[in-house]
């Protein structure tokens, strides 16, 4: 296969990732031995995130024209491309809880949700929680009034050692007012022009 052809395959193989993209970031990841370049590439594999090396040229030829043409001015020296679909943090996240055991690792710049950042505006994204975690942490702030207000509740119906369970389950005394006796003249009057009425 000619060169050209080659390189378009390649191109090809860029542009494709990139329309499904919903981040692209670029990392220096020169200088990473090949242990920490497995552990690297196996947690990104693991959160979606195609991680590879390309040449500056080819990734240049493919961000041509799209919303991640931004990056072409830092397509110099050795670049990795970190491509995330569902997560746009992902790859910037992960990347950046390695750069203490891995200080080899160096953001370049990346094209986050559709926004422009540099090196520094990469690592300040990356410390953005997850979606997951933020409807975790949302959650969370709902339950919390809830239980406090359940506490307190709690508290107040216990103030004097009485428990609200056995209040609850007491069986109320109802007073029965007494039924009048009706005297016994006034049956005997009521009955008998019944009797009266039948012997005619």
């Amino acid at each position: 296969m000619p060169k050209i052809a080659e390189k378009q395959v390649v191109i090809n193989e860029i542009k494709e990732k990139l329309d499904r993209a919903s981040s692209v970031v670029l990392v220096n990841a020169r200088g990473l031995t090949v242990e920490q370049d497995t552990i690297l590439r196996r947690k990104l594999r693991e959160s979606g995130v195609d991680y590879k090396v390309y040449k500056n040229s080819m990734i240049g030829f493919a961000v041509e024209g799209t919303d991640f043409a931004e990056i072409a001015p830092h397509l110099e020296g050795p670049t990795t491309l970190a491509v995330s679909y569902d997560d746009p943090t992902a790859a910037a996240r992960i990347i950046s809880k390695e750069l203490k055991a891995m200080p080899a690792l160096e953001f370049k710049a990346g094209v986050i949700d559709k926004t422009y950042y540099d090196g520094k505006g990469v690592l300040a994204v990356a410390n953005i929680p997850s979606r997951e975690e933020l409807l975790s942490r949302l959650l969370g702030s709902f339950k919390s009034p809830m239980s406090t207000f359940a506490r307190l509740v709690k508290q107040i119906a216990e103030k004097d050692g009485e428990s609200p369970v056995a209040e609850a389950t007491e069986t109320p005394v109802v007073e029965v007012a007494p039924v009048a006796e009706a005297a016994p003249e006034a049956v005997v009057e009521e009955a008998a022009p019944a009797a009266e009425t039948t012997e005619e």
